[in-house]
């Protein structure tokens, strides 16, 4: 049994849900045993639409937010008459209908009361998938596939927290599997939109952004899968972001461990909760490419690969906020890192990055929503500088406690691109550095360099063998 689930860009067009349809005809092909859940994102770019014309209907007149709806109305119908005919298109496009008309009235009611609150956010954003959902199942049924559509508010029990509620898993299971095991046992394919649940009242949530992977994750968990597959608009995981590095290396194989600290660090092809319930249940999870199903994607497993580089990628985040708190109350004062991390609690912002001194503590965090209370708590009892425009290279492998020497060849790679700060995990899995934005690039290019020398292909004619050049570029 197994779940995929597919992001926006294999959901954006007609063209694209044909594709869809394709891979899960041959996932049924291959392993004739039953039990397929299909997972599935907004068409691409949707859910961006509705929050942007949530906010255009709370500062201002509706109208205008009205017209930019029915031109997403067109374009659901649009696809939706591409994917199906007949009586099956008929109804389909009755209920696209019916939930624009949904949208509709959320969008005057904003406009009256000026206000989003978070609650109608998720009413907002909720209906992308939902839309989606229903859509892709109408295909897989046109093409001959048994198919069934499951509103993933009937599956996902969630607490109240809008906008990035938590699951009740205990509840959510039982809800999965009196769902749909039933249609897994008779050869049916459930289909679900991703990122959506609700509270046990029945008030829509959602998981926040990137959530689909972790509501197929969490499928998965439920029902026991033998494998989830991640299907995305890459051939798998990198060793890094190809918009910082322009040739990275596919990752074929990464630990649950390897693959959570990337995710965390800002690689952007997995979510970083999805490998909380696959790892719990130890599930395999491979990512893949919709665009090309025949590639060989990334297997993500619980067992960390043997032998190699003792690296298995690198992945950065930008636009980071660097916060250096200093104050000699700190030097053997107990209760000062509470004080301090009390502020952020206050605050709700997560930080990512953490150094100490003698004297001083420096953070990062990605969120400054918050930063200006945040800077005038902490200054009541210390000296804060904040740095922005920081950046974060982390250098990630199970490996790295096994070679000593690793961390002597990121410095001397790095050479003299200033760091401003430099940590290491009690896991010893990644080597993490903050840097000036400015010198992210350079830095990524010479570490990818140090750790992944550059492919090339040497040989003539039909027989073409892969090396690797003998030298580094410097930069």
């Amino acid at each position: 049994m197994r779940v995929l689930k597919f992001g926006g860009t294999s959901v954006a067009d007609a063209a694209a849900i044909e594709r869809l349809a394709a891979i899960v005809r041959r996932e049924r092909d291959n392993d004739p045993r039953p039990g397929t859940v299909v997972v599935v994102s907004a068409l691409g770019g949707v859910t961006d639409a509705l929050l942007g014309l949530g906010e255009q209907a709370r500062t201002g007149p509706a109208d205008q937010a009205l017209i930019a709806l029915d031109a997403l109305r067109a374009r659901h119908e649009e696809v939706a008459a591409a994917i199906v005919s007949g009586d099956a298109l008929a109804e389909l496009t009755s209920w696209i209908a019916e939930q624009f008309d949904h949208l509709g009235s959320a969008l005057k009611t904003l406009s009256a009361l000026r206000e989003l609150h978070p609650s109608s956010y998720d009413g907002l954003a909720a209906a992308g998938e939902l839309l989606s959902s229903r859509m892709v199942t109408a295909a897989l049924s046109g093409q001959g596939l048994a198919a069934a559509w499951a509103d993933p508010r009937q599956l996902i029990v969630t607490d109240n927290q809008h906008m990035a509620a938590v699951p009740d898993m205990r509840a959510t299971f039982t809800r999965v599997t009196t769902a749909l095991t039933g249609w897994l046992a008779e050869g049916t394919v459930p289909v679900t939109g991703g990122f959506v649940g609700a509270t046990a009242e029945g008030i829509t949530t959602t998981l926040g952004r990137g959530g689909s992977d972790y509501s197929a994750s969490i499928l998965g968990a439920a029902l026991g899968a033998d494998e989830i597959q991640i299907w995305t608009d890459v051939d798998g995981m990198l060793t890094t972001d190809p918009r910082v590095y322009p040739t990275p290396r596919l990752v074929p194989h990464l630990s649950f461990g390897e693959a959570a600290e990337l995710a965390y660090f800002g690689a952007k092809v997995l979510h970083p909760k999805t490998i909380q319930p696959a790892l719990a249940r130890e599930i395999p999870v491979r990512i893949l490419n919709s665009r090309n199903p025949d590639g060989q994607g990334t297997w993500i497993t619980a067992q960390p690969s043997r032998g190699g580089s003792p690296v298995v990628a690198l992945a950065c985040k930008r636009k980071l906020t660097v916060i250096d708190v200093t104050s000699t109350g700190m030097l053997a004062v107990h209760g000062f890192l509470r004080r301090l991390f009390e502020v952020f609690e206050r605050y709700q912002t997560a930080v990512d990055v953490v150094t100490t001194s003698e004297v001083s503590v420096s953070m990062t965090i990605d969120n400054t929503q918050q930063l200006e209370p945040i800077v005038a708590d902490l200054s009541r009892f210390a000296d804060v500088v904040v740095d922005r425009n920081q950046a974060l290279v982390a250098i990630v492998g199970d490996h790295l406690q096994d070679d000593p020497g690793t961390f002597g060849r990121v410095v001397q790679a790095i050479g003299r691109v200033p760091l401003k700060l430099v940590s290491q995990a009690a896991s010893r899995r990644n080597i993490t550095m903050v840097l000036a934005e400015t010198d992210l690039s350079t830095a990524i290019a010479r570490l990818h360099d140090e750790f992944f020398p550059d492919p090339v292909i040497i040989g003539h004619g039909s027989e073409r063998v892969a090396g690797t050049r003998g030298g580094r570029r410097r930069h």
